[in-house]
């Protein structure tokens, strides 16, 4: 992929975001793609590949929106970053033109995307990439709930740490005049809210505001997921008190 962009646009500048997410995750990817697209200079084209729906009939598409572009699969896996943005156009990309003069069915990344995404950066109109799309797929997102005096979420993501991030950003953590915050899993107490990891003892769990904007539980030196026995999906309740 990188040859590619680098035939079509070679001033580019190519950022590698990451390489770790699992294999087919696209969720995994969504949520690594909208924590981190923000912090790049406006223009950037964000290109995403988790496409283990490569070669059916599943679209490709690019989006521009107020600030970026973006590039990938039609999936989910633009979704999570491309819904908080003002989107201005979506293009499905079936001009061959901007792909490679041979094309596989199993690597789009490299014959499709890379491409496309190359010529935009060099200031292709996204509307010669093919016709408008109304919509993009997009991510069943799981939302926080309130109830009383707790905050209900769930694990979203596992970096390569074995942080366990949830879907429980600091909107959904403010309870006013709730000083203390304790954190169960399992119906469990698990640990408690604090401001940085090293709160906690040497190979102690305890759970603080990431950087993404989420709780996240990880393990004083150690990898929360593998101690702690923690995966995408599982449950996690905040009780204030």
């Amino acid at each position: 992929m990188k040859g590619v962009i680098t035939n079509v646009a070679p001033a580019c500048t190519v950022i590698d975001l990451t390489h770790q997410i699992p294999a087919g995750d696209i969720r995994a990817g969504a949520f690594a793609l909208a924590a981190s697209y923000r912090f790049f200079p406006k223009g950037t084209v964000h290109l995403a590949v988790v496409d283990p729906g490569v070669g059916s009939e599943r679209k490709a598409i690019a989006a521009r929106t107020a600030n970026y572009f973006f590039v990938g699969p039609d999936n989910g896996v633009l979704s999570l970053a491309v819904e908080r943005e003002k989107v201005e156009a979506i293009r499905v990309l079936e001009n061959k033109a901007y792909f490679l003069a041979s094309m596989s069915q199993t690597f789009h990344g490299r014959d499709i995307f890379a491409p496309v995404a190359a010529h935009l950066s060099r200031g292709l109109p996204i509307e010669k990439l093919g016709p408008a799309a109304k919509d993009f797929v997009r991510f069943k997102w799981p939302r926080p709930c309130k109830k009383g005096a707790a905050v209900q979420g769930e694990i979203v993501y596992v970096d390569r740490f074995g942080n366990a991030i949830t879907n429980l950003d600091t909107e959904s953590l403010r309870i006013s005049g709730k000083a203390s915050a304790q954190v169960f899993i399992r119906g469990k107490r698990l640990c408690a809210l604090a401001a940085f990891y090293q709160a906690a003892p040497p190979g102690e769990p305890v759970a603080v505001p990431g950087s993404a904007g989420f709780l996240e539980i990880a393990v004083n030196g150690g990898n929360a997921a593998e101690c702690l026995n923690l995966g995408v999906g599982l449950r996690v309740e905040v009780r204030y008190r």
